[in-house]
């Protein structure tokens, strides 16, 4: 199972990484490559669209073909895509090679949901799935650091050359050390009619949508913090690019220790249980950060105003490490015989859901923390709803 987690975890870490490693290297980007700021963040509205929407192709064929065939194409996608990005002549070549490198990275984190729920009951996964955020989340930590100094050292096609390595080691990985976890007798053939009526049967069944819609508001809270941060912590707090590296992987910090929490609380209790109140939990946290940044009692540029906004968002991001898993879990718990399909549509929504909370983020931006603790709070209301919302009795694990 040790192995499995750190198979499984970097697959689905290609999302984190790609997106957080490169963070430090916005200004440095647009300033080589002659470019708008604007146009650099595209690169990144792009590959969270590429993310969402890659999962869809995804889904079926990992339900037709197995895991391990669709799973080797999207490393070696994504490995082609990194090498695109370190080689871009210009901003456009960029944005282009990062839907790529999106299109092959989200196939990782489909298999790594399907072969979970392929091995594993709904208890069983919430604790696989916590062990597997052990990994993922060190890559919110580690990767603007390493970002960071691999921008000062050499460069930010560097940090791409980085990630090409990572596309290589995983297309070994999986190659030697991954057994297919779904027989032949298993698979399923689908028209693109059945494919579609599949995804609408998952949309209209609160025993997949509710919980699948609580992770990916949770999702769209998370990226709310990952579009504002660098601008409310180093334009409006003073904090140095490096400081914020040490802000950001606190936070990280907080979602692995309760996901490691989590592992320890669904042997006492149901994943929905815990789901829940850590759902409210969040909404308490984001109306409380809307509360301080709308009352202004966190004084811009100082210390003390950062500590009070600190407070409020460590709880907003490390409660995601007890509302992933679980709602991860939950949702696909009910549906065994087309787990990969379930994973790519729980994948649609909750990066389709963070693309939209970053894009509002972008969208209200008023040189003020508002946009981001307002998204947060919208975010966190909906994730406790949906969150409350989702059925009480544990599903069982057949479907259609």
């Amino acid at each position: 199972m040790l192995r499995l987690a750190l198979i499984l975890g970097l697959l689905a870490a290609f999302g984190p990484l790609s997106i957080d490693m490169y963070l430090p290297a916005f200004p440095a980007i647009a300033s080589d490559l002659a470019a708008d700021p604007s146009a650099v963040q595209a690169t990144l509205a792009l590959f969270f669209a590429g993310l969402a929407g890659g999962q869809l192709i995804y889904g079926p064929l990992a339900d037709r073909l197995g895991r391990r065939l669709p799973l080797l194409a999207g490393v070696v996608l994504y490995t082609v895509g990194s090498i695109g990005c370190a080689l871009a002549a210009d901003v456009d070549a960029l944005v282009m090679w990062r839907l790529v490198q999106a299109l092959g990275g989200c196939a990782g984190m489909v298999m790594s949901r399907a072969v979970i729920r392929d091995l594993f009951d709904e208890r069983g996964s919430a604790i696989m799935l916590a062990r597997l955020m052990l990994v993922m989340g060190a890559a919110p930590i580690l990767a603007p650091l390493i970002g960071g100094q691999l921008l000062v050292v050499a460069g930010w096609r560097s940090i791409f050359w980085v990630l090409t390595g990572a596309g290589v080691l995983a297309l070994v990985v999986v190659a030697l050390a991954l057994p297919e976890s779904l027989p032949a007798d298993r698979r399923r053939r689908q028209g693109v009619a059945a494919i579609g009526l599949t995804y609408l049967r998952f949309a209209l069944d609160r025993r997949f949508i509710a919980p699948a819609l609580a992770g990916g508001a949770a999702m769209g809270a998370m990226f709310a913090y990952i579009a504002g941060s660098p601008f409310v912590f180093i334009d409006l707090y003073g904090v140095g690019p490096g400081a914020y590296g040490w802000l950001f992987g606190t936070n990280a910090a907080g979602l692995i220790l309760a996901s490691q929490m989590n592992a320890r609380l669904v042997r006492g209790r149901s994943p929905a249980a815990i789901m829940r109140m850590a759902c409210t939990t969040q909404a308490v946290a984001g109306v409380s950060l809307a509360a301080i940044v709308a009352t202004g009692i966190a004084p811009v540029g100082t210390a003390t105003g950062l500590a009070m906004l600190m407070v409020p968002l460590f709880l907003c991001i490390a409660v995601n490490g007890l509302i992933m898993p679980n709602a991860t879990a939950v949702a696909m718990s009910p549906f065994g015989a087309r787990a990969g399909s379930a994973a790519a549509l729980l994948g649609l929504l909750q990066f389709g859901t963070g693309a939209i909370s970053a894009a509002l983020v972008g969208a209200l931006d008023d040189g003020s923390a508002w946009p981001m603790a307002a998204a947060i709070a919208l975010m966190g209301l909906a994730n406790a709803g949906f969150g409350w919302w989702t059925p009480r009795p544990a599903s069982p694990a057949t479907g259609p």
